[in-house]
């Protein structure tokens, strides 16, 4: 049996969304952030990603409004190095602690603790480990290593969502064009799946690994 249940999430209460690089909350989780935005109009957005340049950062910029339009989120784009998290993880601390000073989230969104990047990884731990109490769920990326494993908590999306998610992906991402993962076939696909995975009556959904949750 499926249990269902909204988040307890205050009307104006704010989301905080992490990401090593520019494009991972898009993906990960951006069709959940269109569906709460229109459920919860009121709520703040923060985004913060850890990894941007001149080019990807605009671009991110780009897809978060696209993705919360009319209300555009607060967006942070820090200049880690991509692929080094490891070796520069005492920066990305620093970080994390100024955050936690700045920003009382009722929701939080990060990387998933078991993903096989490394990048990735970083920010789910230091995300446990800045924020302990705080409900926190971990978005999938898909890609080489094959990694997704099972999640527990859906969004299903509706049309609508998973339209504008993969358009704003295609549209406001040319630097990554060329590689051979991205493209609306893939994200279309996950979202498929996760959708079968949880009876959503859209056909489609987003899916998280939910570590701990207070019920």
């Amino acid at each position: 049996m499926t249990l269902r249940f909204q988040p307890a999430l205050p009307e104006d209460g704010t989301v905080l969304c992490l990401g090593a690089h520019c494009d991972d909350i898009e993906i990960g989780c951006g069709g959940t952030l269109i569906e709460l935005s229109r459920r919860h109009p009121a709520l703040r957005f923060v985004w913060v990603v850890f990894s941007g340049d001149e080019v990807r950062e605009p671009e991110t910029r780009a897809a978060a409004a696209a993705l919360h339009a009319p209300k555009a989120p607060e967006v942070e784009v820090h200049g880690f190095r991509g692929s080094y998290f490891p070796y520069v993880a005492s920066g990305i601390k620093d970080t994390f602690e100024s955050l936690r000073a700045r920003v009382s989230p009722d929701l939080i969104l990060t990387h998933h603790l078991a993903d096989r990047h490394q990048d990735h990884r970083v920010v789910a731990e230091l995300t446990w480990n800045t924020f302990r109490n705080h409900a926190i769920l971990e978005y999938e990326i898909p890609k080489y290593e094959g990694d997704l494993g099972q999640p527990q908590v859906y969004c299903p999306l509706s049309s609508a969502a998973v339209e504008l998610k993969v358009a704003t992906l295609m549209r406001c991402f040319p630097s990554q064009h060329g590689r051979q993962w991205f493209d609306a076939d893939l994200f279309r696909g996950h979202l498929r799946l996760r959708g079968v995975e949880c009876n959503s009556p859209s056909r489609h959904a987003e899916a998280f690994h939910g570590r701990k949750l207070l019920i």
